[in-house]
């Protein structure tokens, strides 16, 4: 075995801490190289895969549909991509593994050190065991008894314990749930990154089609939430460190004066409580960023014609005008722009067409109306009324009884 770990009482935290992230970098490196090794299951799929993504390529081209520019660009990039981190140990090590695992100390290191946090600098697993002896001598200590007056009085100074031997209980109760909840927040964030990064090779294959590429999403994004969930434990361990160390330090002391600390332990056990649904948020928190990540899905193909562009889809005519209706609902051999100039030019042309027949039917009428004997100029030179595409029949009808009274005057 690569790592070992013998648990010891004075080294109980550090041990754990150090054991963990041993395992971690190991299962990522060795399970990494087996499944990347030629001949293993993993890299036979990754060559089926890539073949396959290169003979849809061809039948795409044979059949007329040309991949784009950037559609050719992309499809390099992808292959290159998932050669690259699938098949070479030092690519890999350099984009993926070092960031999961070694990114995170870093970081925290930076972050801590400008705030003041204990533990951030390397020395978290040696102050988690000064803690943990802390609280192994507080309960060889005890908390002591009371020394109260029996001259004075009145309501005892000693507040009751919940039942008999509670504040013994709740100071072990307080070094277990401040050890578990610190290896378990740290362990679940380095073991998870190690497990996913060890799977590497499979999940990166994913990454050709457009069908499977999720599975490299959500692999990606489990990866970022483990390495963030590692970055918040840390610093949310430094947090603890910073509250207990002081805490217990003076308790010691206290103890070692036998001054009597009765009450304390209920106390220490709510603050490591708290600490350990804190841890417990902030890796759910640190899930959620991993998950929010989004790749840019690229190019999409349109399986459509050498120089050919989509169509426009086909609108209602209860939603647009019926010449815009007519101009999108055209084939597919038409762009978006062409198809809305298209719908236009119609409109446009049903219009000129529209005041062609009404300036034609408007000279038609006005030379029917001079043609008749009698007429007005005045009444035939008017355009027709509002609402009425000609002029009524009767505005220049002449009776004959009219006439037979022109003539006599």
């Amino acid at each position: 075995m690569a790592c070992q770990y013998v648990p010891a009482s004075e080294r109980f935290a550090s041990g754990l801490f150090a054991y963990l992230d041993c395992q971690a970098a190991t299962l990522g490196a060795q399970g990494y190289g087996a499944l990347a090794t030629p001949g293993s299951p993993v890299s036979v799929l990754l060559l089926a895969l890539l073949t396959i993504f290169i003979a849809l390529t061809g039948y795409r081209m044979l059949l007329g549909d040309t991949p784009t520019l950037r559609e050719g660009v992309l499809a390099f990039v992808k292959i290159g991509t998932v050669l690259a981190l699938a098949t070479s140990w030092p690519a890999y090590q350099v984009l993926i593994y070092d960031v999961a695992l070694r990114a995170p100390g870093e970081l925290a290191a930076g972050i801590g050190g400008a705030s003041g946090l204990p533990g951030t600098t390397g020395d978290l697993a040696a102050r988690l065991d000064a803690v943990d002896q802390g609280f192994r001598t507080l309960s060889i200590y005890g908390v002591g008894v009371p020394v109260t007056d029996p001259n004075v009085g009145g309501l005892s100074p000693v507040e009751p314990q919940l039942w008999a031997g509670f504040d013994t209980f709740a100071l072990g109760a307080s070094r277990i749930v401040f050890i578990a909840a610190a290896a378990a927040s740290f362990g679940l964030a380095r073991l998870a990154a190690g497990f996913l990064l060890a799977l590497g090779p499979l999940f990166i294959a994913f990454l050709l089609f457009a069908g499977t590429r999720g599975l490299f999403e959500g692999w990606l994004r489990a990866l970022i939430g483990a390495a963030l969930g590692a970055l918040v434990a840390t610093i949310a361990l430094s947090v603890e460190l910073a509250l207990l160390e002081p805490w217990l330090a003076n308790l010691v002391v206290r103890r070692a004066g036998n001054e009597a600390i009765t009450g304390v332990p209920a106390t220490l056990l709510a603050a490591t409580l708290v600490f350990a649904a804190m841890l417990a948020g902030l890796l759910f928190v640190a899930a959620r960023v991993g998950a929010g990540l989004r790749l840019p899905h690229g190019a999409v193909s349109q399986n459509r014609a050498p120089g050919r562009e989509p169509s426009l889809p086909a609108r209602s005519p209860s939603m647009l005008p019926a010449a815009l209706a007519e101009g999108t609902q055209a084939p597919g051999s038409r762009s978006r722009a062409a198809g809305v100039a298209d719908a236009i030019t119609v409109m446009q042309r049903r219009e000129e067409a529209a005041s062609t027949v009404r300036t034609a039917a408007a000279g038609m009428a006005e030379r029917s109306a001079s043609s008749a004997p009698g007429s007005s100029a005045s009444l035939s030179s008017g355009a027709a009324p509002i609402g009425q595409r000609f002029r009524r029949r009767t505005a220049t009808r002449i009776s004959a009884s009219s006439r037979v009274r022109d003539r006599r005057a």
